[in-house]
């Protein structure tokens, strides 16, 4: 039989911290009535460095379900590429 010092709790938490240390952040698409579909996949090719099939594949995401996230990394990059999808006009956010 095997066992172990921790207690249930101790692994939860533990558990817990691994989660929070490895957890990245997101940039999240917001469908809107203005942009284009087009408008939207060139967005994604330039800022986030999707390729077409990729973009179009977010973009489609947006259209039907309301969101997507696009781009996934630490916030001091994200942020420079969320910036650059709002000053474009699209509507996105990081989370």
């Amino acid at each position: 039989m095997i066992t172990n010092n921790y207690t249930d709790t101790e692994e939860l938490l533990e558990l817990d911290v691994i989660t929070k240390e490895k957890k990245e952040n997101n940039i999240i698409l917001f469908n809107d009535d203005v942009n284009t579909f087009e408008w939207v996949i060139e967005c994604l090719t330039k800022y986030c460095g999707h390729d077409t099939i990729q973009a179009e594949q977010c973009a489609t995401l947006v259209h039907y379900t309301g969101k997507c996230a696009v781009k996934q990394g630490p916030i001091n990059k994200l942020k420079p590429i969320c910036e650059a999808l709002l000053e474009k006009g699209l509507s996105a956010e990081i989370n």
